[in-house]
């Protein structure tokens, strides 16, 4: 059959096709897009296969970014891990550890997130509670007792103090006797985002995002093996953006940081390769693995023709996933989890490179061991079960997965001269752009739940009355409060109060002189400054942001 007879074959299919909704449903993905009945070759004619597509591990890495896919490594098994106190989750880090994780990803709770001392009047109630408290370099060291972090990749998950959680963890590996040149791991420590859609920041954007690149040229230099940054897109999928906004947002703030750094006088190709990604799997199977490819193609494109990186790596967008904590739903919790394992084929299908799986208890408490398990045993089925990993990009050819492949990156660059009109990042969160857009969306999608175009099971559909939740749920106790509480004042009884006192003023005139900040904090860390000391003393040079309010 030739071209023109299978359009009009085509034709001829979709005049005798039922193309409306018996359901009440709309045939649009999550984010709202139309999908076509069917898709064909016509639908990618316009795409030139070797410089749109290609083959996996050559530019523009649209098919993965490795040429032999999963069977030279598989993806790395991570399970967010954090709560009550650094003892409390050493011990979870071990079960996991031993039940075949291969990777640590920590959870902080809301009191270190956002730079307080466990002992502070705001953390009155939060120690513990949604994460492990982090108070000083003691804790970190119980947080990893018997954890040796030359073999561990560990992730955090950390943003607006991240410079002094990792200053933490850095004087843990030296008291291990340690190389910083082993280490290897992450920090999430994307602050754009937080002013986007996480709202956990603390100073301005501008040295907010100073201390970023204080921290990805120090790793530069001193840690090579360390991500300092991992642009997340994962929470502005969370706050209700659609699809292409977590790709266009997402990969807006890693250019920021990219060219931020270039504007510090660091060459693209001695940074770029360690900064890493990190994206939200939501439920829409096939929408969720072109946004992966397109990302891909977008970075690939924008780093060698903007950036002028020369070393291929520096093309490479590397990526953590994490499956969609806002699609689990309270009621009937067991169905959690073939939610998330069908987030997880999608990461796996779109080439991940880390994978973390929600349990299915996350929507009513911190998750239990046993959901833990269940959770790490699902990446353990599609790794080694389901044939998967027999082949790189299974899906690549598929008329329906190209065609959106194309289109959301298309949209995305839509994206990208908006933001640019507006000035740039900075600018577009001052305005207020990404705060209403993400809204929109949300709200969007609301309504449709609300007038059942979208079905959720078990909350606007199979619905089950008088329903008793039966699973285990873990509770943290208030002795967590109170045992870090105890443990912070010891400590100010026990250190040396005058090496805390010129760690401090270290840190305040760094600072001040634009000095990379990391080595003073890995100083006043060895010294046990807590915390709520190290960003107070930056408040006092860079103050607190409040963010205006959009209606």
């Amino acid at each position: 059959m030739n071209y023109e007879e299978y359009k009009n074959k085509k034709k001829e299919f979709l005049q005798k096709a039922k193309n409306s909704s018996t359901t009440g449903m709309k045939y649009t993905t999550v984010s709202g897009e139309e999908v076509n009945l069917l898709y064909g070759p016509d639908d990618i004619e316009n795409i030139n296969y070797l410089d749109e597509i290609g083959f996996p591990g050559e530019y523009p890495y649209t098919r993965g970014i490795h040429a032999n896919g999963y069977r030279g490594k598989i993806w790395t098994m991570r399970q967010f891990a954090g709560f009550g106190s650094p003892e409390d989750t050493n011990q979870r880090f071990h079960y996991l550890l031993n039940h075949g994780q291969t990777g640590l990803s920590v959870a902080f709770d809301l009191p270190t997130l956002m730079g307080w001392d466990a002992d502070a009047a705001l953390s009155e109630g939060e120690v513990g509670i949604c994460g492990v408290s982090i108070s000083s370099l003691q804790d970190m060291e119980v947080l990893f007792d018997k954890i040796p972090l030359e073999k561990v990749s560990t992730s955090m998950t950390i943003n607006s103090p991240a410079a002094m959680i990792f200053a933490f963890y850095l004087a843990v590996a030296q008291k291990q006797n340690v190389n910083f040149k082993n280490l290897r791991g992450t920090l999430q420590n994307d602050i754009l985002k937080e002013y986007i859609a996480q709202k956990e920041y603390i100073y301005p954007p501008n040295p907010s995002m100073r201390i970023i690149v204080d921290m990805i040229e120090y790793c530069a230099n001193e840690v090579p093996q360390w991500n300092p940054v991992s642009v997340s897109g994962y929470h502005i999928r969370e706050a209700g953006s659609t699809a292409v906004q977590e790709l266009a947002y997402t990969l807006a703030d890693g250019f920021a940081y990219i060219e931020a750094c270039i504007e510090r006088g660091m060459d693209v190709d001695e940074f770029a390769p360690r900064i890493s990604f990190f994206f939200n799997s939501h439920l829409d199977f096939f929408e969720e693995i072109a946004k992966y490819r397109a990302a891909r193609k977008i970075y690939a494109k924008r780093m060698k023709e903007k950036y002028g990186a020369k070393n291929p790596r520096s093309w490479w967008l590397r990526f953590h996933t994490q499956t969609a904590g806002c699609t689990l739903t309270a009621q009937q919790p067991e169905n959690n989890i073939i939610r998330t394992a069908f987030q997880a084929l999608a990461g796996v299908l779109g080439g991940t490179q880390s994978l973390h799986t929600n349990s299915m208890d996350e929507t009513l408490a911190l998750p239990s061991e046993k959901a833990v398990k269940i959770a790490l045993r699902t990446q353990q089925i599609i790794a080694y079960e389901t044939g998967v990993i027999n082949t790189v990009d299974p899906l690549g050819g598929s008329y329906y997965i190209e065609a959106l492949t194309d289109k959301m990156e298309k949209q995305a660059n839509e994206i990208f001269n908006q933001i640019d009109s507006l000035g740039g990042v900075i600018p577009s969160i001052e305005a207020g752009y990404f705060q209403k857009e993400i809204a929109d969306a949300a709200y969007r999608y609301q309504k449709e739940v609300e007038r059942k175009e979208k079905f959720i099971v078990g909350v606007n559909e199979f619905v089950e009355q008088n329903e008793k939740i039966d699973i285990p749920i873990l509770t943290i106790s208030p002795e967590v409060e109170k045992k870090q509480k105890q443990r912070l004042a010891d400590l100010r009884q026990s250190r040396n109060e005058d090496a805390v006192k010129e760690s401090l003023r270290e840190i305040r005139e760094a600072a001040i002189d634009n000095k990379n900040l990391m080595p003073v904090l890995i100083k006043a860390a060895r010294n046990y400054t807590t915390l709520g000391e190290m960003t107070g003393e930056l408040k006092e040079v860079f103050g607190t942001y409040e963010e205006t309010a959009v209606f």
